[in-house]
């Protein structure tokens, strides 16, 4: 538990030292949407395209930060180094989640915030609840980026892992169309993937869902999810890059 809290405070530590990771991770999300509204000049186009796009940009953005930031870590030789400590993989990437849901934390908070007060997103649900949503989403973004960190050998690999994991999840989600309109087999796969909880929580929103329990299965499944690419980033997780 201490390593997995000094792991948490390093990761804020050298996150208040990169303002540039900071302000993608708070600013880009919020300035994109302003643009977005700016697009549809109040038009009610805005409410629906604006509530998708503030689940989807903290879970894109959080995946390529996460997923470079932890690589940095292997081949700067950090995990190398804290090897020697007794420290285990899943307290250490635990250290991160918290580390980085924090950030996430606050930038749903800062996005949202912006998104429904000063852009006035209008929505039939419960905005604490999209919060809540949009919160887990970019949850599950950071779990996914610790997870296929593991894998990567530079940079450059990190993020090549981005059309590979996402991009099939943002078409297949429901995103673009309904789940269920789509030929067979996609609405199957499309079932067995995280992001199309997400989005169905969304739209259960935007349809007027205002308690925990109007979405309880689909945070539930996305929880899973984060726990589940967490427990197998620790599994998969190497101390350096070869």
């Amino acid at each position: 538990m201490t390593g997995m809290v000094a792991t948490a405070a390093r990761v804020l530590k050298q996150l208040r030292h990169d303002p540039r990771t900071v302000g993608l991770m708070l600013m880009v999300p919020t300035v994109v949407i302003a643009l977005l509204w700016w697009i549809y000049a109040g038009d009610e186009t805005f409410d629906i395209a604006g509530l998708l796009m503030l689940g989807m940009f903290p879970l894109i953005i959080n995946f390529i930060v996460t997923a470079v930031a932890t690589l940095r870590e292997r081949t700067s030789g950090t995990l190398e180094r804290l090897s020697t400590l007794p420290l285990g993989k899943l307290e250490f990437l635990l250290g991160y989640a918290i580390g980085f849901g924090l950030l996430a934390t606050a930038q749903t908070v800062l996005v949202a915030s912006i998104t429904v007060g000063l852009l006035d997103l209008q929505i039939v649900g419960s905005p604490v609840l999209l919060g809540v949503v949009a919160l887990l989403n970019a949850l599950l973004g950071m779990s996914m980026g610790l997870f296929v960190s593991a894998f990567a050998h530079n940079e450059f690999q990190a993020v090549q892992f981005f059309p590979a994991l996402v991009i099939p999840q943002l078409l297949l989600c429901g995103l673009l169309a309904p789940r269920d309109s789509m030929p067979d087999p996609l609405p199957a796969i499309s079932n067995v993937l995280p992001l199309s909880y997400g989005v169905d929580a969304i739209r259960a929103i935007q349809a007027g869902a205002d308690t925990v329990a109007d979405v309880g299965t689909e945070l539930l499944v996305v929880g899973a999810f984060i726990v589940g690419f967490l427990l197998l980033g620790a599994a998969t997780l190497r101390r350096r890059t070869e």
